[in-house]
């Protein structure tokens, strides 16, 4: 009896220090057991396509990395991602690429990882100039909204530069669906589209505009809404993101605000614009249904966002190296986060391109 209770001893001392070294480990270095670089991303939600998109490009890179990816989708909840953040850290991830709820809780967000001795990029939603400063392991991996807007300007003003009866005067009467109130993209994009509008001439008129916070189906409904009320006084569709732009062109067609020919570019009684250039977007480009479009790398943005934080569990160093192509931004921009000396180094822009007729067939797939 007295060898078996030994025994027993043993092999219960033995099984605490297992568990004891395998806890370390993970915490220690964010790493698996059996040593695998771990990275969690942080999803604000997987509704959208541009969202999708990223995180099955994420998972993609972490394959081919042999990387222990955990993916949490945090619904749209604020609370539900600074939690789902605290479970990861004390479950032993270090590594996070984020796309947040809300910016302004990056800086709360950092610090958590920061205690940890940890690193994150965000993309799409920036973190604050602050949560930048947090720390030379937390970087920005996106797209400067005020360009994408400065661009969808451009668009609309070269529609009706070559066709100027489209507006007589000048005058652009918009139907104009946006993003979620307050976010940097809605407030960029517009700002960049009507500056733009403005430089080259152009007097916008809001004849519509309120939020369809980026989902299709409450951008169709509220067309519909607007078709009946204004029909005949708009000439041109603004939708800040791709799938809101569907949304209202079916609106249109449902509503019969189509043409038969598709001469200046559309089928449709005005054109449509929106952006990101999914590739649900490009497909109704290629039926003559959305008129353009400004893409919106989803795959450029995760490719350097995720490329950042495996080469920082990977090597600790990242400031000034050029990840997946892209160089760190090297002067100020207008828009913050890039907005600051201090921190520019961990900003990657990763540029906007406009999608018209022209060039949008080499993006299909």
């Amino acid at each position: 009896m007295k060898k078996i209770a030994l025994v027993l001893v043993v092999l219960m001392a033995a099984s605490s220090l297992a568990f004891a070294g395998g806890g370390g480990q993970q915490s220690g270095g964010g790493a698996s057991g059996s040593g695998q670089i771990q990275i969690a991303l942080l999803m604000r939600n997987m509704n959208e396509q541009f969202l999708k998109d990223y995180a099955e490009n994420v998972r993609k890179l972490a394959v081919e990395k042999g990387v222990a990816l955990n993916v949490q989708d945090a619904n749209n909840d604020m609370q539900a991602q600074l939690t789902q953040l605290d479970t990861l850290l004390n479950q032993g991830y270090k590594y996070f690429v984020v796309i947040p709820i809300d910016g302004q809780m990056s800086e709360q967000m950092n610090r958590a990882i920061a205690e940890r001795g940890g690193a994150a990029a965000y993309s799409n939603t920036p973190p604050t100039t602050e949560a930048l400063k947090v720390g030379k392991t937390f970087f920005f991996a996106s797209s400067p909204e005020l360009i994408a807007g400065k661009f969808a300007g451009q668009i609309v003003a070269d529609y009706f530069d070559k066709n100027p009866d489209k507006a007589p005067g000048k005058v652009v009467n918009m139907i104009h669906i946006q993003g979620a109130l307050g976010h940097p993209a809605q407030v960029n994009r517009q700002k960049g589209m009507e500056d733009e509008l403005k430089a080259r001439g152009y007097s916008v008129v809001k004849i519509a505009e309120d939020t369809a916070n980026w989902t299709p189906d409450q951008a169709q409904e509220k067309m519909s809404t607007w078709i009946g009320a204004h029909r005949g006084r708009f000439n041109v569709v603004v939708a800040q993101n791709d799938g809101m732009a569907l949304g209202a062109i079916e609106a249109m067609i449902q509503n019969g605000l189509t043409k038969d020919d598709a001469a200046d570019g559309t089928s449709l009684a005005v054109p449509v614009i929106g952006y990101d250039a999914t590739q649900e977007a490009l497909n109704s480009m290629s039926q003559d249904r959305l008129y353009a479009t400004v893409l919106q790398d989803s795959k450029a943005q995760s490719d350097v966002a995720f490329g950042i934080v495996y080469e920082l569990a990977s090597t600790g160093s990242v400031l000034g190296k050029t990840i997946s192509g892209l160089a760190p931004a090297n002067a100020v921009t207008p828009e913050y986060p890039a907005n600051d000396a201090a921190v520019i180094q961990q900003c990657y822009l990763v540029p906007y391109v406009p999608i018209t007729k022209d060039n949008y067939r080499s993006l299909l797939k």
